[in-house]
């Protein structure tokens, strides 16, 4: 199926990827690519509209990002935001230069409401500016359809040319009728039809994976997080039993967590293909004795799972395709994709294991949002539970035992994190169903729909909460006796993007159930606290 496409062109802007997602939430497709594209090759992908993203460097700069002037003479509809709108204005005769007040956070805007990008849109808004320099001549054909008390250009247009520009951030959450202004731009300028869904994404998926592997075998490493399991359950429906899934249970996965895998995707789970389950925590504690420092036990945890894998799949012999649960942002972050540098390197990206005989690489899920592919998750019938469980770090509950990591201390984590995951989401489960209720929505309390629940959550409800076990003991007295033993460090923060995150501020009373009952039932805890720390300084993971 052809998608209408929209370029967001990358200047390094720490947006670009949320830019992305927020022109797919419009249901337009689109794909960032570098601003040293090549002309040619943008114009051969035919888009119905252009994105240029924010950057960290001044349009007038020395060896500034910049772009092909003809860009702009396309014909194709070309919206600038932030440095991107600065540019625009720059290379097509305007002036920018260092602002004379420097704007940053929350901003009164106003704004032409007789502009196509501002249909719907309040006269007197909000926006988020986070700028140094300005606009302070626009380019000839252009005209000011939005300003600030110290931004006579907050937002240009030349709408016989289908140019904008905008010098805030509609993307950010900050700038809360955003997304309806890039939807007018999509829809009133671009006149996209909307033909990105989910749905059809899956079927084009099964077809597109059918014709590819005809009668071949096909490999997958299924780890039970969101990522893999979507995969694997879209090979599933494609190819059935030619697919082999080989889970390896290293000993540190959250509690029940192991089985709760096997239950779904084993011999008496709801899907067609073959399930190895590897036990191989003995294996994985007997290299981790004694180690201490964090990055090392990554390591060790990270080659031990190839080395297991590698020896299952040998037993499979030849297979002729190798399932990889990437994600788009791992492409972008490896440099693969946008502009935004090389962020990190992804194990899912950038050359193929040589340890299994394979012929050729599948990678369903490479160009989806990890929203989207919860969003395909559940198309697919996945359990929502499993769609929507909360982000888990690969070398699991190894990075959440500060020192050593043993079993006694693995059973410690996993009992206390249950306790502490339950407790929270029955208070906002319970919330919720009276928030509901309050709003005159009646929600099955025995067979709820988890979408509408999730949705009458307070405000309160963490983005991630786990606990971890300190490298602490300390002095107790449990009835009349001393007691010398662990503390659990419980953490739970808000986040948009978990670039950066604050504590979760979940009510006093709530904590106050987890601490006791994690003290009453979980042998060998004696201390519960709580972790403020935002990040940055910290981190969400403890190690």
């Amino acid at each position: 199926m052809d998608k209408e496409l929209v370029l967001v062109i990358d200047f390094g802007g720490q947006y670009n990827q949320l830019v992305a997602r927020r022109v797919r939430e419009n249901n337009v497709y689109c794909e960032i690519y570098s601003y040293r594209t090549p002309l040619d090759q943008i114009k051969a992908m035919n888009p119905k509209g252009i994105i240029l993203t924010g950057g960290p460097a001044s349009v007038y700069a020395e060896g500034a990002a910049s772009c092909d002037k003809d860009l702009f003479k396309m014909g194709v509809p070309v919206l600038g935001l932030c440095y991107g709108a600065q540019l625009m204005s720059y290379v097509l005769g305007g002036n920018v230069e260092k602002a004379p007040v420097r704007e940053y956070g929350h901003t009164p805007l106003k704004v032409d409401t007789s502009s196509p990008v501002f249909e719907g849109v309040t006269e007197n808004t909000t926006c988020w500016m986070s700028h140094n320099d300005y606009i302070s001549k626009i380019a000839p054909g252009f005209k000011s359809i939005a300003t600030t008390d110290n931004c006579p250009y907050a937002a240009i247009a030349n709408e016989e040319e289908n140019l904008y520009g905008f010098q805030y951030h509609p993307e950010v959450l900050h700038t809360p009728e955003g997304t309806k202004m890039l939807g007018n731009f999509l829809y009133n300028v671009c006149h996209c039809k909307g033909d990105w869904e989910m749905s059809s994404f899956a079927e084009e998926q099964i077809k597109l994976i059918r014709e590819k592997v005809g009668d071949g075998k096909v490999l997958c490493a299924l780890s039970g997080g969101v990522d893999s399991s979507v995969a694997a359950v879209l090979l599933s429906k494609a190819v059935g039993k030619q697919l082999t899934c080989v889970f390896v249970d290293h000993g540190l996965l959250r509690k029940d967590e192991g089985d709760q895998v096997e239950a779904i995707f084993g011999p008496e789970g709801h899907y067609d293909l073959n399930f190895i389950r590897v036990n191989a925590r003995d294996r994985f504690y007997g290299k981790l004795a004694g180690v201490t420092e964090p990055e090392r036990k990554r390591k060790i945890i990270g080659e031990e799972f190839i080395r297991v894998f590698e020896e299952e799949a040998k037993k499979i012999g030849t297979v002729d395709f190798l399932v990889q649960g990437t994600i788009y942002p791992d492409v972008v972050e490896s440099g693969l994709g946008g502009e935004s540098a090389v962020i990190k390197s992804h194990h899912n990206v950038g050359g193929l294991p040589d340890y299994v005989d394979f012929k050729e690489i599948i990678e369903p899920l490479r160009n989806l949002f990890k929203d989207e592919v919860r969003r395909v998750g559940l198309e697919l019938g996945i359990p929502d539970h499993l769609v929507f469980r909360q982000p888990f770090p690969g070398p699991g509950l190894g990075i959440r035992i500060i020192g050593d990591v043993t079993a006694e201390k693995v059973a410690i984590v996993q009992d206390a994190d249950f306790i502490y995951r339950e407790e929270v989401e029955n208070a906002a489960n319970e919330y919720a169903f009276e928030a509901a209720e309050a709003a005159g929505v009646k929600i099955d309390r025995d067979h709820p729909d988890h979408a509408l629940l999730r949705s009458y959550w307070p405000d309160w409800m963490p983005n991630q909460y786990f606990a971890a076990l300190t490298n602490m003991r300390s002095v107790g007295v449990m009835g009349d006796e001393r007691t010398y033993d662990h503390a659990v460090a419980l953490r739970a923060v808000k986040t948009i993007d978990f670039m950066t995150a604050e504590s979760a501020q979940i009510p006093y009373e709530i904590l106050m159930k987890v601490m006791n009952r994690i003290i009453n039932e979980v042998k060998g805890v004696n201390r519960v606290l709580y972790d403020l720390t935002s990040k940055p300084p910290g981190t969400v993971e403890l190690e």
